[in-house]
């Protein structure tokens, strides 16, 4: 993303968040009084959204990361450069009243961020993931759904920090460090997939653009499958709203509160694109047959497979603790605007969803 289609899709953020007439989307939560919040991240995918709001809200932001990603994106925030790894003197000596861990992927880093911390900042929001639970991994998912409470992964090989094996394992014994450091105040975000402008892995951006590519178009299992997901906007309201209410505890961040099904979102997307494209529904079974991987198509799963339990999550939790979760046209809408601001060749190829070829593979067997 460039700096100048960041910053756009920031400004665009900022008035979703205050509710200003778009599509529908209100939340207006009580007014507090500013809090001065550090943010460990803050310039990648979801941090952005919880600078702006926090801000719009009248509250005070230190960021603090490496200055490597966008380093021009706040300049009138306070930016504190450091390192997860070992390298963070620049928090010594500082107080605040909360704080957000975006960034925290290995237990010692948490560790020593949260125990140098403690006593400076009165409540730990740590950004966890849906996959820290053990049905991912052995398919055996709860009736009535995965619920905050459901069995977490154990770590395989104890010690390891490899991230791209363990992300999930290795999440589950970060929350643990938070809750060590902060017994009484600290707060578990555990979000499933998140979407929205400035997605950097296109997985559900696929399904907004493609169908504005026209042609036949593979939609996979059928129009009523259930689909979870939320906008890293709402993600980031979400997270400030805690923070102002004091609130504590462990949350699964997904929506909707209802029922949202692929062939809504597809809808949606057709709509938005001009109808271009001509829907092929594709039995999960043959999409299995092809190799397509369980999560590949995020965020449809197909309900007859191994990995039909993600697909129904327990949420009213965070419901009930004030998350937003905004329509989803409006976020067709903007996730569509955003990528089509961008570079020509960041849209030249779609980081998620089916290539074409694979695309192509699949119908060619099931006309």
């Amino acid at each position: 993303m460039t700096d100048q289609s960041r910053r756009e899709f920031v400004q665009l953020s900022a008035v979703g968040a205050l509710g200003l007439g778009l599509g529908g989307f209100d939340f207006r939560p009580r007014r507090t009084a500013p809090m001065d919040l550090l943010i460990l991240g803050g310039t990648g995918f979801i941090g952005p959204h919880q600078v702006e709001y926090a801000r719009s809200r009248g509250h005070r932001v230190t960021i603090f990361n490496r200055g490597k990603t966008a380093p021009e994106m706040f300049p009138n925030v306070e930016a504190l450069i450091g390192d997860r790894d070992g390298k963070l003197d620049a928090l010594l000596g500082r107080k605040w009243d909360a704080v957000i861990d975006n960034s925290g992927y290995v237990p010692r880093h948490v560790r020593d961020s949260a125990q140098l911390l403690k006593d400076n900042v009165g409540q730990y929001l740590f950004i966890s993931t849906g996959g820290v639970y053990a049905a991912f991994y052995n398919s055996q998912w709860p009736e009535g759904g995965v619920s905050e409470d459901s069995p977490r992964e154990k770590l395989a090989e104890p010690g390891s920090e490899d991230v791209s094996k363990y992300y999930g394992p290795l999440k589950a014994l970060c929350e643990d460090e938070v809750v060590a450091a902060f017994p009484r105040t600290a707060t578990i975000l555990r979000p499933g997939l998140i979407v929205g402008p400035g997605d950097p892995t296109d997985r559900f951006t696929y399904w907004v653009v493609r169908p504005a590519q026209g042609g036949e178009m593979l939609a996979p299992g059928t129009a009523k499958d259930p689909i979870l997901y939320i906008d890293a906007r709402d993600l980031g309201i979400f997270c400030v709203h805690l923070l102002e209410t004091k609130t504590a505890g462990t949350y699964n961040v997904f929506g909707p509160r209802g029922t949202l099904t692929m062939g809504e979102l597809l809808d949606e997307a057709l709509a938005a694109t001009g109808r271009k494209a001509t829907l092929k529904w594709v039995d999960g079974a043959v999409l299995e047959e092809h190799k397509v991987h369980p999560f590949g198509l995020f965020p449809w799963v197909w309900p007859g497979g191994s990995a039909a339990g993600a697909s129904h999550f327990q949420r009213e939790r965070a419901f009930r603790a004030g998350m937003p979760f905004r329509p989803l046209k409006q976020t067709v809408k903007d996730t569509l605007e955003w990528f089509r601001s961008e570079p020509a060749e960041r849209q030249a190829k779609l980081r998620g969803g089916l290539p074409p070829e694979k695309e192509r593979e699949i119908l060619a067997t099931v006309r």
